[in-house]
């Protein structure tokens, strides 16, 4: 079973660098449940880091379930159904986290 510490591990590897380009952010996963856990993901000069916990100055968090964001990283939930039905939860800047979403290849 694929786990969220999983998909974090490959994160950094799904990049797509070309659509990052200058894009300077964080975001933090406040996964909650089974398999749960804090990591932020951060993205400068065209490059991805993922660290354990949630980092300071972060410039949004999103908080699920572990087995939801599993399900969402492997396409069998919709990332917007899943936050228009409370699912997933984001506190700060919700466009960094929307075009956040495009620049990963799906796991």
């Amino acid at each position: 079973m694929t786990t969220p510490a999983d998909i974090f591990a490959k994160t950094p590897q799904n990049l797509i660098a070309e659509k990052a380009g200058s894009m300077n952010a964080a975001v933090a996963f406040d996964l909650s449940g089974e398999n749960g856990g804090q990591w932020t993901v951060k993205i400068a000069d065209g490059n991805c880091t993922v660290e354990e916990g949630i980092a300071e100055g972060a410039d949004a968090t999103i908080s699920m379930t572990g087995s939801d964001y599993v399900d969402m990283m492997t396409g069998k939930l919709n990332p917007m159904m899943a936050f228009m039905g409370g699912k997933v939860k984001v506190s700060g800047d919700l466009n960094t986290v929307m075009k956040f979403q495009t620049l990963f290849k799906m796991s």
